[in-house]
């Protein structure tokens, strides 16, 4: 194998895969990109084997071949090389050859035949969807996900697809966020599959402003192939619970209130939060609603803000952090939150988007 290329293209080409690898992995083969020669082009791949990521760029093919290299070593020298112009080669004792002007460095690689397959998705069904469009809504759901590995089957988004609308929904326990968006597909596919948080990640990081990503979903195993770069990741086996049965039904007496305001107000009251003292009070008057913060030996904070609202007053205490995570990614300029009393549970929603958050104790 021998290909001449731009250093800052294959440089950058090597992060787009190089995230997934950890230094830690249980087979040397693993810690190793595999690069691989096609039709003008070559194909960079790396994985733990929960996650796979592969990508393609134009370069020019003196021999066709394949090798793999250590990723932070090749990615290191790479990124140290003065000129433009870098020729790899590989050779039959998989030492691997990177030459730039007058630098050389020869780096121990090992056969292709060592590392992983990754699955293939022939026959199957694929969703379309705007990558701008599913960034957007992995943004509006990420944040819900749970880190508790006792709660494995949290710790990812489900993905489900029901009569033409994809729905994402994540909860930790003490918050949920629910996105729905209408979509074009053909066939009569349904399905529910729970992506892993790590894949989420990596998928939010190569999603761009323009282009489609194409969605598709096999037993064990999903696809999400954004063109160049393509994302295969294991799915969390199990039932994600029944998030319709914590779902508050709509209530009539809704407090409208400015969003951008709404969310700095809680931002400033976040200031004064310990580990101990989370909690931020909010209280609901006639058409006004007053956030205060109040932490011992630390300070209190309090804020009026205007508000549309005609129901009873009320008092309830939430973790700002998980207002501000609930309210930050919407766009629209006004919200309507949902509140019954001390104990009930706020929630924000749209057409689109839902965001439960349970209250705390004042």
């Amino acid at each position: 194998m021998k290909f001449q290329v731009n250093k800052e293209t294959l440089f950058s080409n090597i992060q787009v895969v190089q995230n997934i690898v950890t230094s830690r992995a249980s087979l040397p083969i693993l810690s190793n990109i595999l690069i691989e020669t096609m039709d003008g082009k070559i194909r960079l791949t790396a994985t733990d084997l929960d996650i796979g990521i592969s990508c393609e760029f134009p370069v020019d093919i003196v021999e066709s071949g394949a090798i793999t290299v250590p990723s932070k070593r090749f990615a290191d020298i790479i990124h140290e090389l003065t000129n433009n112009k870098v020729t790899i080669a590989a050779k039959k004792n998989n030492t691997v050859h990177i030459q730039s002007e007058n630098c050389e460095f020869k780096v121990m690689g090992l056969p292709k035949d060592e590392f992983p397959k990754l699955p293939e998705f022939k026959d199957k069904e694929a969703v379309r969807i705007e990558q701008p469009v599913l960034k957007e809504i992995l943004t509006q759901t990420s944040y819900a996900v749970s880190h508790d590995e006792t709660r494995y089957i949290l710790n990812g988004i489900l993905f489900k697809i029901e009569n033409d609308v994809l729905t994402l929904v994540a909860t930790d326990g003490r918050r949920l966020a629910l996105t729905q968006k209408k979509i074009n597909k053909s066939g009569n596919q349904q399905f529910k599959a729970i992506i892993p948080s790590k894949a989420i990640h990596e998928l939010n990081r190569n999603l761009k402003e323009e282009g489609d990503a194409l969605l598709t979903f096999g037993e064990n195993q999903a696809l999400f192939d954004l063109g160049s770069i393509r994302i295969i990741s294991r799915l969390i086996e199990g039932e994600f619970p029944d998030y319709q049965q914590v779902i508050p039904k709509e209530v009539k007496d809704k407090i409208r209130i400015n969003r951008e305001k709404f969310l700095l107000a809680i931002k400033r009251a976040a200031v004064l939060s310990t580990l101990d003292y989370q909690a931020a009070k909010v209280e609901v008057f006639k058409n006004k609603i007053v956030i205060s913060k109040s932490t011992p030996d630390i300070g209190e904070s309090r804020e009026e803000l205007e508000a549309v609202y005609s129901g009873k007053e009320l008092v309830v205490g939430f973790n700002p952090a998980y207002l501000i995570d609930a309210v930050k990614n919407l766009t629209d300029e006004e919200i309507s939150l949902e509140v019954l009393d001390s104990e009930k549970p706020g929630v924000i929603r749209n057409p689109e988007h839902l965001s439960i958050v349970l209250p705390m104790r004042l």
